[in-house]
């Protein structure tokens, strides 16, 4: 029987540490029928009284380990110490406030299976994906950002910026990534598909938080993408494509205006009488 790793990241999640364990424990209900599978919520440093509750919430679930961090390291610190401490087939990693659906994981899992894929990725912003009750301005960043990786990257893939994502396990044991910020998950994305492995994607609908508020500045983290693609090759060759042509284009017009010099000088006299 196949064994999963599901990690998920906390930060200060007091407020829906009650709703997401709820949703959680059902999920694994279910999950437990076809999987072998483990949780690992890694606390971020919270100061709000989180590890206290999830403790609490899971004391009677098997195999949910709580991993906390001393101080607040960010998403991508998150990540790195749960892939340390997993030991599945494959490894899925989301949030913890409800904005994925936790019931979508065999959909992750089936969809690896079918496309042989290494990654697949839980894509809102596929044509068949929809988001509810997001703000205006998180879903204008997002999916900006999206589709800027879309040009730069690869554009079979419509969301760049999901948490909610399965690998293979030997993907986060040979791909590295260096941000310890919400970056983290795109980072490996791209790396991977640099790396020649297979991304596929599904589908899904991205719901409001259960309760509480998002502890991420979505500016903040679009400004850290705009960043991170400056410095990707494609988009590096592009800006230098550009360049290039712009200098053809300066060094052709340049050519005519001497041309147009050099016959206007050699041009004989014209006679009027």
């Amino acid at each position: 029987m196949m064994k999963l790793s599901l990690i998920i990241p906390v930060y200060n999640e007091a407020a829906c540490v009650t709703d997401s364990a709820a949703r959680l424990r059902s999920a694994l209900g279910y999950l437990r029928k076809t999987y072998n599978i483990e949780v690992i919520l890694v606390d971020d440093g919270s100061q709000d009284g989180t590890p206290r509750m999830l403790t609490a919430a899971f004391a009677d679930v098997p195999d949910v380990k709580i991993i906390s961090h001393v101080v607040n390291q960010g998403v991508g610190a998150a990540l790195r110490t749960g892939f340390d401490h997993a030991d599945g087939d494959v490894i899925i990693t989301t949030d913890f406030d409800g904005t994925y659906p936790f019931n979508a994981i065999p959909q992750l899992v089936a969809r690896m299976i079918v496309d042989q894929a290494d990654i697949v990725v839980a894509s809102p912003y596929h044509p068949n994906g929809s988001i509810h009750h997001s703000t205006g301005h998180h879903v204008l960043l997002e999916g900006g950002v999206s589709l800027l990786y879309r040009l730069f990257v690869n554009r079979h893939i419509h969301t760049w910026t999901s948490l909610f994502c399965a690998y293979r396990r030997y993907v986060v044991e040979r791909v590295p990534f260096n941000s310890d910020s919400a970056l983290a998950s795109t980072e490996l994305l791209v790396r991977a598909m640099h790396a020649g492995y297979k991304v596929s994607e599904i589908p899904v609908n991205l719901h409001e938080r259960a309760s509480g508020r998002s502890q991420m500045s979505t500016l903040k983290l679009t400004f850290a993408h705009i960043l991170h693609l400056s410095k990707l090759p494609g988009f590096a060759l592009n800006k230098r494509a550009y360049r290039m042509k712009t200098a053809a284009n300066q060094i052709t017009s340049r050519s005519k205006e001497r041309l147009v010099a050099r016959v206007t000088r050699q041009r004989p006299a014209i006679n009027d009488n």
